[in-house]
C-alpha cells in the first residue's frame, strides 16, 4: 500500500514542485480577489459574517455544520475526479485546474476573514480552515502528482514512443494510491465534523466583538 507513495515522493519531485506552485498561485489569486470586491459586496460579506457568528454561538440556521458523510463525500468526489482525469491525456489540464481552484477557494476564504477581522480573522481561519486542510491538501497534492505522472506516462508510451503494453503496472500503482489518500481524507472529514465546530465556537466571541466595534 505504501509502495506507490514512496514511488511518487522519490521519483516525481519536479511534479510536486510544479503542482505546489500552482496551488500556491491559486491561494494568492484567491486572496487578491478579495481586494476586487466592491464596497457593497464587502458590506454584504460583513453582514453575512455577523449572522454566521451569531448562529455559531446560538446554533441558528445559518450555521449548519456538515455531517461526517457530507464532508467525506465532498473530499472523496474531489479525489475521484482527479483520479478519473488522470486516466486520459485530455484530462491533464483538468487536474491542474482543480489544484489551482482549490488554492483559489482557500485563498479567498482566508483573505475575506483577514480583510474583515485582521488578526482575529486569521485566528478564525486557523481553527476553521487550516486544520482539516493540513490533511486534505497533501492528500490531493499526492493524488494530483500521481494523476499527472500517469497521464504523462500515457503520452510517453502511447503517443511519443508509440509503444504497446507496459501500462498495467503503472495503472495498478496509480490506482493503489487512491485508497490510501481516501483514508487520509476520511480522517480529515472526521476532524472537520467533530472538532472544527467546537474550535470555531471558541474563537467566535472575539470576532463578534470586532463586528460590534466596527
Amino acid at each position: 500500500m505504501l509502495q506507490p507513495i514512496r514511488h511518487t515522493l522519490k521519483d516525481q519531485t519536479p511534479l510536486y514542485v510544479f503542482v505546489s506552485v500552482l496551488f500556491l498561485m491559486g491561494v494568492v489569486f484567491g486572496a487578491l480577489m478579495v481586494n476586487a470586491l466592491t464596497l457593497e459586496q464587502q458590506q454584504d460579506l460583513s453582514r453575512y459574517f455577523g449572522n454566521f457568528f451569531v448562529s455559531i454561538q446560538e446554533g441558528g440556521e445559518d450555521f449548519q455544520p456538515m455531517t461526517y458523510w457530507q464532508a467525506a463525500s465532498l473530499h472523496l468526489k474531489w479525489l475521484g475526479l482527479i483520479w478519473l482525469l488522470g486516466l486520459s491525456v485530455i484530462g491533464l489540464p483538468g487536474i491542474l485546474i482543480l489544484d489551482f481552484l482549490k488554492g483559489v477557494l482557500i485563498g479567498f476564504t482566508v483573505g475575506c476573514l483577514v480583510g474583515q477581522f485582521t488578526w482575529k480573522g486569521l485566528l478564525f481561519a486557523l481553527v476553521s480552515v487550516a486544520p482539516h486542510n493540513l490533511l486534505v491538501i497533501p492528500a490531493l497534492m499526492v493524488s494530483s502528482v500521481a494523476a499527472v505522472g500517469f497521464s504523462l506516462g500515457i503520452i510517453r508510451n502511447r503517443v511519443l514512443l508509440n509503444r504497446g503494453g507496459g501500462i498495467a503496472k503503472p495503472f495498478l500503482s496509480y490506482t493503489g494510491l487512491t485508497p490510501t489518500m481516501a483514508a487520509v481524507l476520511l480522517a480529515a472529514a472526521s476532524f472537520e465534523t467533530y472538532v472544527s465546530p467546537s474550535m470555531m465556537a471558541w474563537v467566535t466571541p472575539m470576532l463578534q466583538q470586532a463586528l460590534i466595534r466596527g
